[in-house]
């Protein structure tokens, strides 16, 4: 059964959503295909920039006139920005969808770009820039990718750099703007209590006249190659990250790989968390994690430990990743990380942010929209040898490390051999 609406307009904007009619609010958002990989380096950090710049409003909805508008309805807004999307959104009542629509149609179709506003937020976009160097978690994150992924559309980071933050001008940001915005690289979608063609009639009257053509984006496979990327840091602790390129985003095998990041690093109950640290006292912090997009995918581990346990730590992390490839996972961890990824998916779409996001990130790049019981049958359908087969693929390397702490990368490079 179906459980989603999708009208597309006569100008190629998609409107998507998904009734919940037990609720009294809803949230809506415009999604745009266009993130850090789209971007040519004069342009590095232009969809972030972009992000707070739209916020500013229009020549008819200033700035004040967005938050004072927001602010009396009591909804909550915000956007965030990522390598393939860009997400503008707003959680209010289900009574004010004509006005939520008619603030983001104004944002992302008729942006003002005053200079003014954009020299101010520049400021406000360099200091991001300069909290997420001060934390050696996101410095290592930064390193991983770079390390794994350079020279390729998917390496540079999200923000930017302060330098390409520094001298973008007005021209430069306008023009990605009108090359990488348009009806056809847009998704309008909602969830909550709300009438699909009531939405579709809103949306037709604000953004209907909208013109523009999608431009599409390069699509090419990286080559990574075994690399350690350190930044050094006189830190109490070593940030670590090891891991290697896996499946894409679409990739069947992804329900596989949900089990078996799970096992290995998936939570309290996870291989990584009882050998590294229940058994060891070794990190307070240790975890598995995916980076899936369309022509690249990535599986990795993050651990956060002293410095002078930093080889033995890196050890016991390919030597999980070794078993996990050898042998694969037992009947009850099986059965253990199928109930914990059912109850997380059900638990994640219990509220209308939750079913808005899903519904948005999966028609923007393309995914099949599966109910719930879908995923569910997916997942319950994972036997113990595809666990071993996607282990095969995702865990085998080339390894990269990405690193903060007080150490070169020569100190790290024979964890990637």
């Amino acid at each position: 059964m179906q459980h989603y609406d999708l009208t597309t307009l006569p100008n190629g904007l998609r409107i998507i959503s998904e009734d919940m009619p037990s609720l009294h609010s809803l949230s809506v958002g415009a999604w745009v295909g266009t993130g850090s990989r789209d971007e040519e380096p004069v342009e590095a950090g232009a969809s972030h920039f972009l992000e707070h710049l739209l916020f500013k409003g229009s020549e008819e909805w200033p700035a004040r006139r967005i938050s004072d508008a927001f602010d009396s309805i009591g909804a909550r807004h915000n956007a965030f920005t990522s390598k393939e999307y860009t997400c503008y959104w707003g959680r209010m009542r289900d009574a004010h969808l004509d006005l939520g629509v008619e603030i983001l149609a104004e944002m992302v179709q008729r942006p003002a770009f005053r200079q003014d506003e954009i020299d101010l937020e520049r400021g406000v976009v360099l200091e991001e820039i300069n909290m997420n160097e001060d934390d050696p978690t996101d410095v290592a994150h930064e390193q991983f990718i770079e390390a794994l992924w350079g020279g390729h559309a998917l390496a540079p980071p999200i923000l930017g750099t302060p330098e390409s933050i520094t001298t973008m001008t007005r021209d430069t940001i306008r023009s990605y703007w009108a090359r990488r915005y348009s009806p056809k690289s847009t998704v309008i979608a909602a969830a909550g209590r709300v009438d699909h063609e009531h939405l579709v009639s809103v949306v037709a009257d604000a953004l209907g006249d909208w013109v523009g053509e999608e431009i599409g984006r390069t699509l090419s496979t990286p080559e990574p190659v075994a690399t350690v990327a350190v930044r050094h840091r006189d830190t109490e602790q070593a940030h670590l990250i090891l891991g290697g390129p896996s499946v894409t985003r679409d990739d069947e095998r992804r329900y596989s790989l949900f089990v078996a990041d799970h096992v290995l690093g998936g939570g309290m109950s996870s291989r990584l968390f009882h050998e590294i640290r229940e058994m060891r006292g070794l990190a307070y912090a240790v975890h598995a994690f995916r980076l899936p997009f369309t022509d690249a995918g990535a599986n990795a581990v993050y651990v956060g430990t002293t410095p002078t346990q930093a080889a033995e730590v890196l050890k016991l992390v390919r030597g999980e990743l070794d078993k996990m490839i050898e042998s694969g996972v037992t009947d009850e961890e099986l059965a253990r990380a199928k109930g914990h990824i059912q109850g997380s998916l059900a638990l994640s779409l219990e509220d209308a942010d939750g079913r808005m996001n899903r519904l948005g990130r999966n028609e923007i790049t393309g995914m099949e929209h599966r109910s719930v019981e879908e995923i569910v049958a997916k997942v319950d359908s994972v036997t113990g040898r595809d666990v071993i087969d996607v282990a095969r693929v995702a865990y085998s390397g080339p390894y990269v490390i990405g690193a903060a702490g007080p150490f070169e990368a020569s100190d790290l490079e024979e964890f990637v051999q």
